[in-house]
């Protein structure tokens, strides 16, 4: 739903509607928009559906969320056929609607508690964030139900639409084929940049000159609060900087790969690091986060072996 002002009314009764059974209740065949009007659940068949468990209460969710906007919005202006569901498991209704707010995609009502407890049951929910994804009735796809889409939208984002096992499948052949002639340049390079920034900005360091160190790959963001690790993480860099300095055959650096939100926010955290990093909004940022399987924001990678990382 790119316009959350419009409201979804096609006609037609909900008790036909191929998701009719999910997320309708005996008085109610219709959903929530961002801006409160009824989304008919009719005018989701045909398209591929998630089911989007979260809370506004839980950091991972938040997080998550930002990511799934993204993703949304470019499937939108791409005209795909997509759509979202939110199944909330807020603390209070102040709380579903502030959440909300950030979504747009509609929403089960706050209030409808046994819809969404119900569906909680039927798909095993177990923890948040959650994003389970159903292919419409006349999909090819012999499940037709995706259970890992959040895992699945960190890795891949848009690319993995439509959602289905033999995309997926396509996404996992490229992934491995990619993995089998990886080197440490290839990692952190594209055709446009061979360089990684240095201080003082903006200096530039060839990606060759880190062949043959370990290198520790710092995946984080100013805002948010794991960021906090990265003065600890400065005083360790600093000390093993200065045991690597009396061996000549060891060396140790760190790349910053950002998840900031804005390059001044960039610019303002990776003044404070130390070491190298990634420009911000590198295209090989969401490539080694889907190299390395980073879902958080705070995570090092270290690999010694950095002429041939796989």
């Amino acid at each position: 739903m790119k316009d959350g002002n419009r409201a979804l009314t096609n006609g037609g009764s909900c008790r036909s509607s191929r998701f009719s059974s999910l997320l309708a209740s005996g008085d109610r065949d219709y959903l929530l928009s961002p801006t409160g009007a009824q989304v008919k659940v009719s005018n989701l068949d045909g398209k591929v559906l998630g089911l989007y468990f979260s809370a506004n209460w839980y950091p991972p969710c938040r997080n998550f969320n930002q990511i799934l906007v993204r993703t949304y919005e470019k499937l939108q202006d791409n005209g795909s056929n997509f759509e979202v569901v939110y199944v909330s498991s807020d603390e209070d209704s102040d709380a579903f609607n502030e959440y909300r707010a950030s979504m747009p995609w509609p929403a089960i009502p706050f209030s409808d508690l046994e819809t969404k407890i119900a569906l909680n049951r039927k798909f095993g929910i177990e923890g948040i964030p959650c994003l389970i994804i159903l292919q419409p009735r006349e999909s090819k796809d012999e499940t037709g139900t995706l259970n890992e889409g959040v895992e699945v939208v960190y890795r891949y984002g848009v690319d993995a639409f439509p959602f289905t096992k033999e995309r997926l499948e396509q996404l996992k052949e490229e992934d491995r084929e990619k993995e089998e002639n990886q080197t440490l340049v290839t990692l952190l390079t594209n055709n446009y940049r061979d360089y990684l920034l240095a201080h003082p900005f903006p200096k530039q360091v060839p990606v060759v000159s880190l062949v043959g160190k370990t290198i520790g790959l710092y995946f984080s963001g100013k805002w948010c609060l794991p960021g906090m690790f990265t003065p600890k993480l400065i005083s360790v860099y600093n000390k093993i900087k200065r045991m690597v300095e009396m061996k000549e055959d060891e060396d140790f650096e760190i790349v910053f790969v950002s998840s900031d939100r804005d390059e001044d926010s960039f610019h303002s955290y990776f003044g404070s690091m130390p070491w190298l990093a990634l420009p911000f909004g590198d295209p090989m940022i969401r490539e080694l986060a889907k190299h390395f399987d980073v879902q958080g924001v705070t995570i090092v990678t270290s690999r010694h072996d950095c002429a041939a990382l796989a």
